[in-house]
């Protein structure tokens, strides 16, 4: 074959690399829009967390100390014992605001609170159920700005059990007034310490588990936790979208991880607390402003925007506005370290238990956001590379879209929509 005819071949072969590529960011294009466009329920808020702390004062019993959300709590035990008047009186005390009035709806119908609470949380010990006995009234405590019903049962167990299981259904999704709720274990039984988080794929837990199986479930909770709050994938697809180099997005990766892993563990010894008022609205403009970034430098380039794929200048070959991203993405990193931290409630003194669990939580989150850039950046890569215009139209496409849903969710959470 003649050098000529070789090059017509490595051409037509070119064109349909590129072809080939074009398509796949289309497709990728295509799920951001599609995502976009889903219900709110993707983003944070239509789960709900449940927290429980088992403790053994003396042998037989274990003492439990659960944490529900109050409204939540309010409308699937009216539902689940037909209890119209706790209903009415539960939803009058939340849409009035005074704790003191809450807690007053909930003792008034204790026997429907505790049958539902119960009906789908227990303890077993020697393959026997333990006996739950109510300990005192409920109070009201808030997190993430919203009302917690606190209740403590006391569960009667066989005195002889060397472990205990526990098992959590509450609020499931099928009651249809949440997506789904996980729980949140901190235990100190059996001589033994730790902490676990149920869903509704893992119900139960012994004491007996290995380490391996409890860092798994907090690893597959990180993993789930960034997949399933689209507001993180956006943020991290807005910092793909405007990242021009391999050294860019590794930079920008980075400085995100080491900022919201400096917020998380400040979380975890209580040195920094922020209510969800703030951090969720901070948020999604965190959102809005890191795909605007990009936005902005396309139009402040206009005819020229195709230069900005040229080498950058300066240390680690960032410009001076690369310098000023990087700034900008680790300040709302802080923030989103928070938002991850309230996820597992990390706003308490006994979350230090939680600290071994914490990190765990956080490298599942770190493998989903290294495989997500492993996966896109590199198509973006090669189509800047073949095809500048059209890599050109689909990051501006991309950060226009993820800064669009950005700004609609800060005015949502701004307002309380």
């Amino acid at each position: 074959m003649s050098p000529a005819a070789r090059r017509r071949v490595c051409a037509v072969i070119a064109a349909a690399a590129v072809a080939v590529l074009f398509s796949a960011l289309s497709a990728l294009l295509g799920v951001v829009i599609a995502l976009l466009g889903a219900l709110p329920a993707l983003a944070h808020g239509f789960t709900s967390t449940v927290y429980v702390n088992l403790v053994s004062p003396q042998t037989g019993h274990v003492r439990t100390e659960l944490e529900l959300e109050y409204d939540l709590l309010v409308v699937s035990a009216a539902d689940y014992e037909k209890d119209d008047p706790l209903f009415k009186a539960g939803t009058a005390a939340f849409e009035a605001g005074d704790a003191g009035q809450q807690a007053a709806a909930l003792d008034a119908h204790a026997d429907s609170v505790v049958a539902y609470v119960t009906e789908r949380f227990g303890v077993t010990a020697a393959g026997k159920a333990c006996a739950p006995v109510r300990d005192g009234g409920f109070t009201i405590g808030r997190r993430e700005d919203v009302p917690y019903a606190r209740l403590i049962l006391d569960y009667r167990c066989p005195e002889s059990a060397e472990a205990h299981e526990v098992r959590s259904g509450l609020f499931p999704g099928s009651e249809g007034y949440v997506r789904d709720s996980k729980t949140i274990v901190t235990y100190d039984l059996d001589l033994k310490s730790g902490s676990t988080a149920l869903d509704a794929q893992h119900r139960s837990f012994s004491t007996q588990q290995s380490w391996f199986e409890r860092f798994w479930e907090f690893f597959r909770l990180g993993a789930e936790h960034l997949l399933g709050g689209l507001d993180h994938i956006l943020f991290l697809l807005a910092l793909i979208a405007g990242s021009r180099r391999l050294r860019e997005i590794v930079l920008a990766a980075t400085t995100f991880t080491l900022a919201h892993s400096v917020t998380f563990v400040l979380a975890a010894l209580g040195l920094v607390q922020a209510p969800a008022a703030f951090v969720e609205p901070v948020i999604a403009l965190s959102i809005a402003v890191v795909a605007g970034w990009h936005l902005w430098r396309i139009w402040r380039r206009r005819s020229h925007a195709t230069d900005l794929e040229t080498a950058g200048h300066g240390r680690l070959g960032l410009d001076r506005a690369g310098w000023t991203r990087l700034a900008v993405v680790f300040c709302f990193g802080l923030v989103h370290g928070l938002g991850f931290a309230a996820a597992l409630g990390i706003d308490q003194a006994w979350s230090w238990t939680l600290l071994w669990s914490l990190l765990v939580f956080n490298v599942g989150i770190e493998v989903v956001q290294l495989t997500i850039i492993v996966a896109v950046f590199p198509l973006l890569a090669l189509l800047r590379h073949h095809r500048p215009i059209a890599g050109l139209w689909t990051t501006g496409a991309i950060a226009a879209g993820v800064s669009a849903m950005g700004l609609v969710w800060f005015v949502e959470r701004v307002l309380g929509i």
